[in-house]
């Protein structure tokens, strides 16, 4: 049995490892143990974890920035694919966004990974052509 739970700092190592284990998923240095910890406590009760007898088979990270939510990093273990965690994980963040007054939410997938844009777009996201994503870096680290 699976079940649903809100993800902790102490699950860090188990979700790292699933992250860095899936496909067409990009881990970088702000996916620290530091960082998600500090991103956890701000956006506390949003991103959740799947377990399986005492093992983590998928995670999500969630956060709002009081407007929107952001849906980020889900991943769910090869072996427990088609059991629909993933559809899961994304309802309980969605709905905990829900729970603070926030409509709406956004992702961001890369534009190869057809897969994940697939999944999403089964559940009712829509791709949003009319924008373009920008990124600004302060730091010497192209790795953040």
């Amino acid at each position: 049995m699976v079940k649903i739970r809100e993800m902790h700092i102490e699950d860090y190592e188990s979700v790292i490892n699933l992250w860095c284990q899936t496909e067409g998923m990009s881990i970088r240095d702000a996916d620290s143990k530091e960082s998600i910890a500090s991103y956890l406590e701000r956006n506390a009760g949003l991103s959740f974890v799947a377990e399986s007898n005492e093992t983590i088979v998928g995670a999500v990270l969630v956060g709002t920035d009081g407007r929107r939510g952001y849906l980020q990093h889900l991943a769910v273990d090869t072996n427990f694919r088609g059991q629909k965690l993933g559809c899961q994980l994304v309802s309980e963040a969605v709905n905990a966004l829900t729970g603070l007054g926030i409509p709406k939410t956004h992702l961001f997938v890369y534009n190869d990974n057809i897969n994940a844009q697939q999944f999403y777009e089964k559940l009712g996201w829509f791709p949003r052509d009319e924008v373009r994503m920008y990124s600004y870096n302060s730091s010497s680290n192209n790795n953040v």
